[in-house]
């Protein structure tokens, strides 16, 4: 497995080019000589420029030119969302070719990526139907709480429809396989309910006994250590302080409000259960400060460690 990580610089119009350059200007030597940004050279010299960094990108960078390079910053176009769709794909691709062990996202606008005419509705369906995959799950990692999600980017009442045993059982699997991976030898797994106080014994809605509470049961058959359903008022404090090493978030806004309050510029992204490795930061574009030099890179340090962590640790 390639000990090469591989940058796409997102959106060339937000902070990704920044965060790119400052992450890179502050690595060793050697992992510098392990690291490649799939972007734009005059984009990425214009982000130098903005952040007053003194960094050689010479052979650091797998350069994709597109009409206007460097774009303007902070503004909205279907030529950037082409131009970032252009930068993951070929990453995938080498990805795949095993030319980088690990894929590191700085952030895409939905809005340009769609304007282009590259429908997804974000990084994860992306990689999904780039690498023809079955499934991918977004899994928010920090210190101290980790969620993995079995819905993301859908409406509340389409999520809700999702939530059946089948996919919860799935969720369940792809997170203990993960923690598994990256040194949790036995992972303590705990499953959000979807209802108020999962139901309260169907006065609230009968989805967590239904659907979730069976789940819960084929896991422990399995041998994973599952609890659930538990209540979501309190299932993300208990994880938080020791309880558990994942909880299992029903929906996008159920699992990233949690870790978002409590490691807003630490947590990282990490798609599961992709045949290629992939992280990212937990933060858009922020067009609103793009080429100014105030991006703060903490975010896309920690996507960089939990990526340097994967492709050190063998098999996916």
């Amino acid at each position: 497995m390639s000990d090469i990580i591989g940058i796409t610089m997102g959106d060339p119009a937000g902070v990704g080019p920044e965060i790119s350059i400052k992450a890179l200007a502050e690595m060793s030597a050697e992992d510098r000589a392990r690291t490649l940004i799939y972007g734009n050279l005059a984009t990425l010299e214009a982000a130098k420029a903005a952040v007053g960094a003194d960094v050689d990108l010479a052979g650091r960078v797998v350069n994709i030119d597109y009409e206007g390079a460097p774009l303007p910053w902070g503004k909205l176009s279907p030529v950037a969302g082409d131009a970032a769709f252009k930068f993951i794909e070929k990453a995938v691709r080498d990805a795949e070719a095993d030319k980088i062990g690990c894929i590191v996202t700085a952030p895409i606008n939905k809005e340009a990526l769609n304007a282009a005419g590259h429908h997804y509705d974000g990084h994860t369906g992306m990689l999904r139907s780039l690498t023809g995959s079955k499934a991918a799950y977004m899994l928010l990692a920090s210190d101290r709480l980790k969620v993995i999600h079995v819905s993301t980017h859908v409406s509340l009442q389409e999520a809700i429809r999702r939530s059946t045993t089948e996919r919860v059982l799935a969720t369940i699997r792809a997170g203990n396989a993960h923690l598994k991976r990256i040194g949790i030898a036995a992972p303590r797994i705990a499953v959000a309910g979807i209802n108020p106080h999962c139901g309260e014994n169907g006065l609230f809605g009968t989805e967590d006994d239904d659907q979730i509470a069976p789940a819960v049961k084929l896991a422990q058959a399995e041998g994973i250590d599952a609890k659930g359903p538990i209540s979501a008022d309190t299932v993300f404090h208990r994880a938080y302080n020791g309880a558990f090493d994942l909880v299992v978030a029903q929906y996008h806004d159920q699992g990233h409000i949690p870790i978002k309050l409590v490691a807003f510029d630490d947590a990282v992204n990490v798609s599961v259960e992709l045949p290629i490795d992939r992280t990212s930061v937990d933060h858009g574009t922020a067009f609103d400060i793009a080429g100014k030099g105030l991006a703060n890179h903490g975010n896309m340090l920690s996507a960089i460690a939990y990526a340097r962590k994967l492709v050190s640790g063998g098999a996916k």
